[in-house]
């Protein structure tokens, strides 16, 4: 029989660097979670991955148990490593912090697709290209859409 949830946590938190501290131990602990079984499940399963912000979900159970997902790093966090930038701009509709390739949008469209609400290759492209526009991140070259 299935165990009974109560409650799933959302947090974003950088591979191999989840510690007690706010945000991780704070929102664990109001639901009763071991903290450091999950700090070090956590840095054990993420090592490869160190530094790079990752979203984690975590299911809750009623007997204080819990499993945890860890998914693919945000589209905003690989358009900025792609431009090699720190931050996207503050008016992106006016001021343009950098550009990226086709090539990139569609390395990254590939990657994220399994966390992305898209069914083609197409769709996850136009998610990324919305993602860096908003951002003040221009895409160089040919669109492989013909429009």
């Amino acid at each position: 029989m299935a165990k009974a949830i109560s409650g799933i946590i959302k947090l974003q938190i950088k591979g191999g660097a989840a510690n007690p501290s706010p945000p991780v131990g704070p929102a664990l602990g109001a639901k009763g979670v071991n903290i450091m079984e999950f700090c070090k499940q956590f840095n054990a399963r993420t090592q490869n991955s160190a530094g790079k912000v990752l979203p984690v979900i975590i299911t809750v159970y009623a007997d204080k148990s819990f499993d945890f997902v860890v998914k693919k790093p945000p589209v905003a966090v690989q358009v900025l490593e792609a431009a090699k930038l720190k931050s996207g701009s503050a008016e992106s509709n006016r001021v343009k912090v950098g550009s990226i390739t086709w090539n990139q949008v569609t390395e990254i469209a590939d990657e994220k697709m399994s966390d992305l609400n898209a069914f083609t290759q197409k769709s996850a492209m136009r998610m990324v290209v919305g993602t860096a526009r908003s951002m003040g991140v221009t895409i160089k070259g040919e669109s492989p859409f013909n429009e």
